[in-house]
């Protein structure tokens, strides 16, 4: 994946994202920390939701390390914020 498709993949998911913590009114990552430690849904009905939201922050999370070494791996090619930027155009 090219700069500009990961960035849009993190948007893509960031919505996700915002629309379970905004359904369960929590952050994604204190959600996520409790439910790699085991937690439980108290609700039958969160089960799907859990396992979802999970997989997404997952996801998002791979997302922007691979943002982090896109960039890294760029910079000395264009040591510049508008060489980035025509890279990502």
């Amino acid at each position: 994946m090219n700069l500009r498709e990961i960035l849009t993949d993190i948007h893509v998911l960031e919505t996700e994202l915002l629309d379970f913590e905004r359904k369960y009114g929590i952050r994604s990552e204190t959600f996520y920390a409790a439910y790699v430690n085991g937690e439980e849904p108290e609700d039958d009905n969160w089960v799907l939701d859990f396992g979802e939201w999970a997989s997404v922050y997952r996801t998002w999370l791979a997302r922007q390390a691979e943002y982090r070494n896109e960039v890294q791996r760029l910079q000395p090619q264009v040591p510049s914020l508008a060489g980035l930027i025509r890279v990502a155009v």
